[in-house]
């Protein structure tokens, strides 16, 4: 497989699985590779995320929720991960209701491929343990807080446009920074605030192409504290990382991404609103209306969102202020199903 323009194939490092929950032990299978981690979600009924990681682990102790600030396991009887496996991931049995295997219920698991086994990394002032995938420009890093200003070596050989950090010990909201707002300020990926101002967390610094930094704040960086961050890094013809500006009609401003995305996450920035999770798999055809919120246990709904997926892009098709509120801001995530153009000169055709 050639890379010269980009991934010819994304779904050798992000895919979309859709899955109907049994209550018991259930091998989810189709993913096309081991995934590192793994985002699921009910989406019949209101139901925590479910998210799991190969560096952290599995079991019920390792579990963490987007639509919380709970500690890591905090849900240790709801939700349960048991291995990753080579086409996909097994979910166990719990004793109490299963929030991401709710029997006869569907479901939606978000899969991305890091770099497996997880090593030493001492290119910042804090040691991290990393798995990277410099292909695809994702990493997964843990580390332990010292509560002074510091950086975390994230592995990915170019720098980071969006990092997510959770707090693993104790509980705590999910920090965000993302390029296109600066790292000046942050966002709650658990909450619907607009950007919030704050130099404790990010410590005013960009990501360089070997560390990300931290401030003092202890959602981030509280001594002794244990921690884990998702970093991505914009690759050509796979993910993109931007922003734009919303106007307030039903022919939404086209974002331009140089794929055909397999999903999409937004979020206005200037105002309260939810972040948006969007996919191929869940809105096979135009326009892509079945939204869930990363922010929200709330089931799937189709209500006010409507995007159109493009072959190199995608637009809002709806008024709705959460996509495309009359010069409101927004930040997103895209992933991708395929390039416009592979390195082989191939089109990819619109939906």
């Amino acid at each position: 497989m050639s890379y010269t323009n980009g991934l010819d194939d994304p779904t050798q490092f992000f895919n979309t699985i859709l899955y109907t929950g049994n209550g018991s032990t259930n091998a989810i299978t189709g993913v096309g590779f081991q995934p590192d981690w793994v985002w699921c979600k009910n989406r019949t009924s209101a139901k925590y995320h479910g998210l799991y990681d190969s560096v952290r682990g599995t079991g019920t102790s390792k579990s963490l929720t987007s639509n919380s600030s709970e500690a890591e396991g905090a849900n240790a009887n709801f939700i349960n991960l048991t291995s990753f496996d080579s086409d996909g991931f097994t979910l166990g049995a719990t004793s109490n209701t299963n929030q991401i295997n709710t029997s006869g219920e569907n479901h939606v698991a978000w899969n991305w491929k890091a770099g497996g086994s997880a090593s030493s990394n001492t290119d910042g002032s804090i040691t991290s343990t990393v798995s990277a995938n410099t292909t695809a420009g994702f990493s997964i890093v843990s580390y332990t807080g010292t509560g002074s200003n510091a950086t975390i070596g994230h592995g990915l050989g170019s720098a980071p446009q969006v990092v997510i950090v959770k707090e693993r010990s104790s509980s705590d909201s999910w920090h965000v920074g993302h390029a296109s707002l600066g790292f000046t300020k942050n966002l709650y990926l658990n909450a619907t605030n607009a950007t919030n101002t704050e130099t404790a967390i990010f410590n005013d610094t960009a990501p360089t192409s070997s560390v990300f930094s931290l401030g003092n704040n202890t959602g981030i960086n509280a001594s002794s504290s244990t921690y884990i961050v998702y970093c991505f890094a914009e690759k050509k013809g796979y993910s993109k990382f931007g922003s734009y500006t919303g106007n307030d009609n039903a022919d939404g401003t086209f974002v331009y991404t140089g794929f055909a995305p397999a999903w999409v996450m937004i979020k206005r920035t200037n105002s309260v609103n939810d972040w948006i999770i969007l996919d191929r798999k869940r809105n096979p055809r135009n326009p892509s209306d079945e939204r869930l919120l990363a922010n929200s246990s709330n089931a799937a709904s189709t209500a006010n969102t409507m995007v159109d997926f493009l072959s190199n892009g995608f637009k809002p098709r709806s008024t709705y202020g959460g996509i495309n509120g009359a010069s409101d801001n927004f930040i997103y995530m895209t992933f991708a199903e395929s390039p416009f153009v592979n390195s082989n000169g191939i089109p990819n055709n619109a939906r």
